[in-house]
């Protein structure tokens, strides 16, 4: 590892790659179409709680939580009790535009991609409800977003939502988000387990069917963003994975920690689906999965598709590895031991640092001081490149 330069690091552009909105009751309904007015997204008493329901009567979040661990004091205190609260509990920049660019303005953040929370990390959520009420409330949403995108004078940059359902209608999202100015999309990492109007299951994204939509994030250089979590498959942060006789915090905790590597499942399906061969110019963002599990993958995906191939058959252009460099990002906050040589291992100009705002593991409330000095081992040019540089160039962030 070379030896840090130790130099002044201020001032310093700081790209924040993944934080939350906790969505305001009225996200939806302020610009619904009257005769969806009563049937998107919405706050209304269920069983005697508040809750969010949708198609007026299907709950998607019991008890109305707003995912904020940060109290509206901006004390983030520990533990789960977080889920007990009220959006007028939380700190106002997690659901606030200008609060929230005043947040960042204190932190020393300049921007922040923001994914949401309701509609599930990968819009999936909304799959119980008919395609049109689906569609609507996903135009809303990144309706919503573009509006606070502008708001915020570009400093927070909402990645779109698509209507994953269907091919046809997910590239004509892509682009009139493009046109609206955002900077990127947020895609359900698993379609295939879903089906179609027609009763038949959705093609899963390495198949031919997708590659309009790849054709043209590769044309308009939109990163495509996996978040963790980002599909009914993945998404088990509190379910499954623990045992019966665990604490419910460590529960939780032990829920949060295996979501980082159905990520890699992810990655490792689009490395070995051929679509790169395809569309070598494509960015792919893995999102709050952290990085220091990465290059054990990347040399297991190499050992194992060497073995496992026969002569004749099908072969990738490149090794897990180099796919890797050319056409991933993935993004770091938690992680402090050996933290600057993971960054190395994984590639200087392939990670992006990230708060999580203002979920429960979030980097609060010191983000930039608490990354400086787990990276001081970094030189100077490599620290700008994570902290900033490499999100400003890949979500073509003026600054």
């Amino acid at each position: 590892m070379n030896a840090p330069t130790r130099i002044d690091r201020t001032p310093l552009l700081v790209i924040d790659a993944d934080t939350h909105l906790s969505e305001p009751h009225d996200l939806w309904t302020r610009n619904a179409p009257a005769a969806y007015r009563d049937r998107v997204p919405q706050v209304k008493m269920l069983d005697g709680e508040p809750s969010w329901v949708i198609d007026g009567d299907k709950s998607i979040g019991r008890g109305a939580s707003p995912s904020c661990a940060v109290r509206i004091d901006g004390v983030k205190p520990a533990g789960l009790n977080f889920l007990e609260w009220s959006i007028d509990d939380t700190h106002l920049g997690a659901h606030n535009t200008a609060a929230r660019v005043k947040l960042m303005d204190e932190l020393g953040i300049h921007a922040q991609i923001v994914y949401p929370n309701l509609l599930g990390f990968g819009g999936q959520k909304a799959v119980g409800v008919d395609p049109d009420l689906r569609l609507i409330c996903t135009q809303l949403y990144n309706d919503a977003m573009a509006e606070m995108q502008a708001e915020s004078g570009n400093r927070i940059l909402p990645m779109a939502l698509l209507p994953w359902w269907d091919v046809n209608l997910s590239v004509q999202e892509a682009q009139r988000c493009a046109d609206m100015g955002l900077k990127g999309i947020n895609i359900n990492s698993d379609p295939h387990t879903q089906i179609d109007l027609q009763g038949n299951p959705l093609p899963d994204l390495g198949k031919p069917a997708w590659d309009p939509l790849w054709e043209l994030c590769e044309d308009l250089k939109l990163p495509v963003n996996f978040h963790i979590g980002g599909s009914e498959q993945s998404m088990d942060w509190y379910g499954q994975q623990a045992w019966p006789g665990l604490e419910r915090e460590l529960h939780a905790a032990l829920g949060g920690a295996m979501l980082f590597f159905n990520n890699g499942r992810v990655l490792a399906n689009l490395i070995f689906s051929g679509l790169l061969d395809r569309f070598p110019k494509l960015s792919f963002v893995s999102v709050e999965s952290g990085i220091g599990w990465i290059p054990v993958l990347l040399e297991s995906l190499d050992y194992q598709y060497r073995e496992f191939r026969t002569p004749g058959s099908r072969g990738l252009e490149l090794s897990p590895a180099e796919y890797f460099k050319r056409n991933f990002y993935a993004c770091f906050w938690f992680e402090s031991d050996h933290i600057a040589h993971s960054i190395e291992a994984v590639g200087v100009d392939n990670c992006l640092f990230e708060t999580d705002f203002p979920h429960p593991t979030c980097l609060y409330p010191s983000p930039v001081e608490r990354a400086t000095e787990n990276l001081a081992a970094l030189d100077d040019v490599s620290f700008r490149k994570v902290m900033g540089q490499n999100a400003a160039r890949l979500y073509q962030i003026d600054v």
